[in-house]
């Protein structure tokens, strides 16, 4: 699975289990959200295993986006038999004030910013 665009690219590796968001994420409101949504709820449905979502390189990302996170996040939590670890930058700093609160939406979450 990968999407791509001039300022984002999601890309899974499928041998680790890992989708990959980078670049920055300004789409207008949710309904532009809906593919990048539905391919990380394709991603929930139809693998095993610990899930890992890599956003070290994902340097922007609007409310909206946020939100999505925020969505998947629960669907992981309401799934009940998946795992999912969050990887983020230190250096960006939405990261450090956004992705903490996926921890209170999920608290099984692991949350690494480094």
């Amino acid at each position: 699975m990968e999407i791509k665009t001039a300022d984002y690219t999601m890309w899974l590796d499928s041998a680790e289990n890992i989708v990959f968001l980078e670049g920055a994420f300004r789409l207008a409101g949710m309904e532009s959200y809906s593919p990048i949504a539905l391919a990380l709820d394709e991603w929930l449905a139809t693998g095993s295993g610990p899930l890992i979502l890599d956003l070290k390189r994902l340097e922007y990302m609007n409310s909206s986006g946020i939100n999505m996170l925020a969505k998947f996040t629960i669907s992981v939590r309401n799934k009940g038999d998946r795992s999912m670890t969050v990887r983020g930058n230190k250096d960006i700093a939405w990261q450090g004030k956004s992705l903490t609160n996926l921890k209170k939406l999920y608290p099984s979450l692991e949350l690494v910013i480094d």
